[in-house]
C-alpha cells in the first residue's frame, strides 16, 4: 500500500511530470522517425520492356515475338532509370493474346534478376492493362511474395486483349468486365493502384474525349476508390518531335506525347485533363476526389537509337515523378496512394514542398487535410529546389514563375461528364522577385483569405513566360517548354 502511494506521489510531482513528457516524447520521436526519414523519390511509373511482344497469330494460340513492341530488357531499363536519378519505377508492359503465362514464366524471372542487378531502384511488378471498354491504364501490384501470381489472375481474368480463343468473348471490353475486375482487386488483400495511361490521347477536341471519359474515371473511382486514384496528368512520347526516321528526316508533324488528334493536343506537355484550369481535373478535385496525376516516359524505343529510333526518353530522362516517401516499396506505394506526389519535366525543379498552416497550430503538406475554420486564414508556404545543373537537353532551365491555384469543393453533382469547375482559379503568380533564395532553394509564402467553404489549393511552375499553357504546336522542342504541377491539399472549412 505505501509503495503504491509512494508510485502516486512520484508521479503527480513535477519533476515526475516532466521526466514522464520527456519520455513520451522521445518514445514520439522514435515512432514517428520513419516519417521523418521520407524524402523525395524520382520514379517513373509506365515503363515497357521487349516483354511488350508482337504476336504470330497464323498459329493458334498466338505465338509472342519479343522485342517487337518494346526493345529493352528489364535490367537494362533499371540500369539507365539509375543513371537518371530515379530511386523506383514499374514495368508496365502490354497484355495481348495469353501474355499473362509469358509475364508469369518470363517476365517475371528477368524482373527478380533486375532487382538484384540493380538494387538501387525499387522496381514493382505490373503491366500496362487493357482496361476494359477503356484505354491502357498503368496497373501497379505490391510487393509481395505472391506478387506474380497477383497479376497472372488479374491479367488472365480481366486484360481486355487476354483472349485467343475465336470468337473473341466481347464482354472482355465491357464495363461489366470493367467493373468486375475493380471489385476483385478492391478484395485482394494487398491493394493495388491503377492510374488511366495518356487518357486524353484519343480526345477529338478540347472536351470531346475519346476511349477515357469523365463519366468512367468517376465510376471506375467511385467503385474503388483506394486503388483506382488517378491519371497520367504528362504522357510519355515525349521525345516524338525528336526522333528521326530510318531515312533520316526530322519529325516535324509530329507532336509531343503522340496526341495527333487535330484539336486535342497536349499543353506544355501536359494532357488536357490536367492542364486546364478549371478542366476536368480540377472538377474532380472540386468534388472531393483523392484523385492524383503522375508523369511517365511510356518508353518503348528510344528517339536516338540507331537501330530503331522511337518516341521516347529513357526513364527519368524528361519527366520524374517525385514522390515523398522512405526507400521502401511499401511507403513509396503508400505515397503515390496518399497522393504525397508532384511532376516535373526537363529537371526543372528537383524538391517541391508545399504546406498550408492555419489556427491553432494545424499543418498539412501535398495530399493532406487541413481543418480551417470558417472564415480563417491559411498560411500557405511553398519551397522548391531549382537545380543549378545541366539537364539531359544540354541546359539549366530556371523557373520564371510559379502558380498558386485554388478551388472549391462543393461534393459531387449529378452530371457525371461534368468537365468545368467554375471556382477554380490562379490566385497567386509569383515571380523571382516575390522569392526568397536560399542556395538552390526558393522560399515563396503568401495568406488566403479566409472562407467559408472547402477548398483545395495546387501549385504548378514553369521555365516559360506562357500564362497559362498553351496547345502544342507539331515538332516542337520539349526541352525549351518545361512545366511541373503538385498534387492537392484540401482545405476542410469547420
Amino acid at each position: 500500500m505505501n509503495g503504491d502511494k509512494r508510485m502516486s506521489h512520484q508521479l503527480r510531482s513535477p519533476s515526475r511530470l516532466m521526466w514522464l513528457l520527456a519520455c513520451a516524447a522521445a518514445l514520439g520521436a522514435v515512432l514517428s522517425g520513419s516519417v521523418q526519414d521520407r524524402e523525395w523519390l524520382a520514379g517513373d511509373s509506365h515503363i515497357h520492356s521487349h516483354w511488350s511482344t508482337g504476336y504470330d497469330r497464323s498459329v493458334s494460340p498466338p505465338r509472342p515475338i519479343k522485342g517487337r513492341d518494346a526493345f529493352y530488357s528489364t535490367p537494362r531499363n533499371a540500369a539507365m532509370a539509375r543513371q537518371f536519378g530515379l530511386r523506383w519505377m514499374v514495368t508496365t508492359d502490354h497484355g495481348g493474346p495469353n501474355h499473362s503465362e509469358l509475364n508469369l514464366t518470363q517476365a517475371y524471372r528477368e524482373l527478380t534478376l533486375s532487382r538484384q542487378l540493380v538494387p538501387e531502384v525499387l522496381q514493382f511488378y505490373g503491366m500496362e492493362l487493357n482496361m476494359p471498354g477503356m484505354d491502357h491504364h498503368t496497373l501497379i501490384i505490391p510487393q509481395t511474395d505472391g506478387e506474380s501470381m497477383v497479376l497472372y489472375d488479374i491479367e488472365t481474368r480481366f486484360d481486355a486483349n487476354e483472349d485467343w480463343a475465336l470468337p473473341q468473348d466481347p464482354t472482355r471490353s465491357s464495363e461489366g468486365r470493367r467493373n468486375s475486375a475493380l471489385q476483385h482487386m478492391q478484395a485482394l488483400e494487398a491493394l493495388p493502384l491503377l492510374f488511366a495511361n495518356h487518357p486524353s490521347r484519343s480526345a477529338r477536341a478540347i472536351g470531346r474525349y475519346g476511349r477515357d471519359e469523365p463519366w468512367e474515371l468517376r465510376a471506375n473511382n467511385d467503385l474503388a476508390p483506394e486503388i483506382y486514384r488517378g491519371m497520367e496528368g504528362a504522357p510519355g512520347h515525349q521525345a516524338a518531335t525528336l526522333s528521326v526516321s530510318n531515312d533520316g528526316r526530322e519529325r516535324s508533324r509530329a507532336f509531343r506525347g503522340r496526341y495527333q488528334n487535330q484539336g486535342a493536343h497536349t499543353l506544355g506537355g501536359f494532357d488536357q485533363m490536367t492542364a486546364i484550369v478549371g478542366g476536368l481535373w480540377d472538377t474532380l478535385l472540386g468534388e472531393g476526389r483523392r484523385f492524383w496525376i503522375v508523369a511517365s516516359s511510356d518508353s518503348h524505343f528510344h528517339y536516338a537509337d540507331a537501330a530503331r529510333p522511337g518516341s521516347d526518353f529513357w526513364p527519368g530522362e524528361f519527366h520524374k515523378t517525385y514522390v515523398y516517401a522512405r526507400s521502401t516499396y511499401e511507403d513509396v506505394l503508400d505515397g503515390l496512394r496518399q497522393g504525397r506526389v508532384f511532376v516535373v519535366a526537363g529537371d526543372l525543379v528537383s524538391e517541391l514542398d508545399v504546406t498550408a498552416r492555419a489556427d491553432p497550430g494545424g499543418r498539412a503538406e501535398l495530399g493532406e487535410v487541413l481543418s480551417v475554420g470558417r472564415g480563417g486564414e491559411v498560411d500557405v508556404t511553398i519551397r522548391f529546389r531549382d537545380p543549378v545543373a545541366l539537364n539531359r537537353g544540354g541546359q539549366d532551365p530556371s523557373v520564371r514563375r510559379v502558380d498558386l491555384i485554388v478551388g472549391d469543393v462543393n461534393g459531387r453533382g449529378s452530371d457525371q461528364d461534368a468537365d468545368r469547375n467554375a471556382s477554380t482559379r490562379v490566385v497567386g503568380r509569383f515571380g523571382p522577385d516575390a522569392w526568397v533564395r536560399d542556395g538552390e532553394h526558393y522560399l515563396i509564402e503568401t495568406t488566403l483569405p479566409g472562407a467559408d467553404v472547402d477548398r483545395y489549393i495546387r501549385v504548378r511552375g514553369t521555365n516559360t513566360e506562357d500564362v497559362e499553357p498553351p496547345m502544342d504546336e507539331p515538332g516542337e522542342n520539349p526541352w525549351l517548354d518545361l512545366w511541373f504541377y503538385s498534387n492537392p491539399i484540401f482545405l476542410d472549412a469547420i
